[in-house]
């Protein structure tokens, strides 16, 4: 496998440092590469990459508003010598942010992390319901980590805007994902959304009230529009 790589920077020699680390990791494949963002843009709208590096403090477009102006964003390493943008970097969910000047071992990190990422958005494509219904383990992105959640480990997982908040056993885990994504993920014979910000693990529930539910110390409410269907799968479920 190959991640198709574009590379944006304005700066002739970081352009070129980019181009030769791409070169020389087995699996990045350098498709183009541009010192103008809108030059950029236009080869965008006719061709598909993987993965773009992204320089911030451009002129015509910033990094940021080259971003807002795609449709569908592949995924994207800042490479940049402002490290007051790594905040901002966060609302884009990038893979990583590279501060220049790049060195080769923290540029592989990033590929590495790019290329992992790319594996794990193309699994639900290929799952089957029993494999879904199964899955032990999920990999979930946060911030800069990645993090190999046991299935068994999620008490409830709680939307807040555009996070989630996973809630295991001994700690927190927050990730920039939709609720829908989530639940392609996990086990749909364990899971259950019981209200438009949250989804529970039946196999923690011990005690179903008319509004709510209890999940360890934790009360969930139950939304009107769910609590039919989640009614029906507690008697389906072979936890309880």
């Amino acid at each position: 496998m190959k991640l198709k790589c574009l590379i944006i920077d304005d700066e002739p020699m970081a352009l070129d440092i980019v181009k030769d680390y791409v070169n020389k990791v087995p699996f990045l494949e350098l498709s183009q590469s541009y010192r103008d963002s809108l030059k950029a843009l236009h080869y965008l709208q006719h061709n598909k990459v993987d993965l773009i590096f992204l320089d911030i403090n451009m002129p015509d477009l910033t990094g940021i508003q080259f971003l807002k102006s795609l449709i569908h964003q592949p995924l994207v390493i800042f490479t940049t010598a402002y490290s007051e943008y790594a905040v901002e970097s966060y609302d884009f969910n990038a893979v990583d942010y590279l501060l220049k000047p790049i060195e080769f071992d923290r540029f592989l990190k990033a590929a590495n992390r790019a290329l992992e990422q790319f594996q794990q958005n193309e699994i639900p494509l290929v799952k089957t319901e029993s494999i879904i219904d199964t899955a032990k383990s999920i990999m979930v992105k946060s911030g800069f980590d990645i993090h190999n959640i046991q299935t068994n480990e999620i008490i409830y997982v709680e939307s807040a805007g555009n996070y989630v908040t996973f809630y295991l056993k001994q700690q927190k885990v927050m990730s920039l994902l939709s609720m829908t994504k989530i639940l392609e993920m996990l086990p749909q014979n364990k899971f259950f959304r019981i209200h438009k910000s949250f989804i529970v693990n039946l196999s923690f529930i011990t005690k179903i009230e008319r509004h709510q539910v209890t999940l360890e110390k934790s009360k969930i409410p139950i939304g009107k529009i769910y609590r039919e269907s989640f009614l029906q799968a507690i008697k389906r479920s072979p936890n309880k």
